[in-house]
C-alpha cells in the first residue's frame, strides 16, 4: 500500500531504500516559494540508528509491514537472550547487540513484543516500566535534604538514582525508556 509523505503518522512503519523505518517526528514547512516539504525523523528498525531526511509532501512510500509477536523472556546465557512464544513453544534468540540497552528489563517471565520484518526479528518492545530489585545501594544521610538521591544498582546489573529512603532488597519501578526510578513497586 503506498503512502504519501504528506499523510505521515508518528509510528508510522515506511521502507526507506528497502530498509524499514519507524517516523519518530515530523513537521510540515511550507517555504515562501515552491512545493511544501516535510522534515521528518526516522528511525531504522533494522540498524537502530536515528536519520532526518526531508522530503517532498507527494512522496510516495511502501509501508513495511512489522509484526509483533508477544513472548516472555526465558533466560540469557553467554550474552543470547532466549524468548519463548508462550502458544507455540517456539523460541527466538537474540544477541546482547540486539538486545542494547534493554538487558538491563529482562527478568524471569516479563512478557514483550518482538518486532519483526520478513522473519526476522528486529527489536524488542518493553512495557513502560518493570519491577526490579535493588541489589546494592548506599545508606541514607541523616538530615539530608528530601530531594536528594542516591546511588543503587539493581539485580540485573543497572545502575540508577533512587531516593534516600530506598533500602537493599526493596521492589522499585524503573522506566525502561531512560533506566529511570518511577516509583516504588
Amino acid at each position: 500500500m503506498a503512502i504519501e509523505a504528506g499523510d505521515f503518522k508518528t509510528g508510522l512503519t515506511i521502507l526507506v531504500d528497502d530498509d524499514p523505518y519507524m517516523v519518530i517526528e515530523f513537521m510540515h514547512v511550507k517555504p515562501g516559494k515552491g512545493a511544501a516539504i516535510l522534515k521528518t525523523k526516522m528511525k531504522n528498525l533494522v540498524t537502530g540508528n536515528t536519520i532526518e531526511r526531508n522530503f517532498n509532501a507527494s512522496t510516495k512510500f511502501e509501508q513495511a509491514m512489522i509484526e509483533k509477536k508477544i513472548v516472555n523472556f526465558s533466560y540469557s546465557v553467554d550474552g543470547v537472550y532466549t524468548f519463548m512464544d508462550m502458544e507455540t513453544f517456539e523460541t527466538y534468540e537474540l544477541t546482547e547487540d540486539q538486545i542494547g540497552f534493554s538487558k538491563y528489563f529482562m527478568i524471569d517471565g516479563l512478557q514483550v513484543s518482538l518486532m519483526m520484518y520478513n522473519g526476522a526479528v528486529l527489536n524488542v518492545d518493553l512495557p513502560a516500566t518493570v519491577n526490579l530489585t535493588v541489589a546494592e545501594t548506599t545508606p541514607a544521610i541523616k538530615g539530608a535534604p528530601s530531594t536528594q538521591t542516591k546511588d543503587a544498582t539493581t539485580d540485573t546489573g543497572l545502575t540508577l538514582k533512587v531516593p534516600p529512603f530506598i533500602e537493599q532488597g526493596e521492589m522499585i519501578a524503573v522506566s525502561t525508556a531512560d533506566g529511570k526510578y518511577s516509583g516504588r513497586a
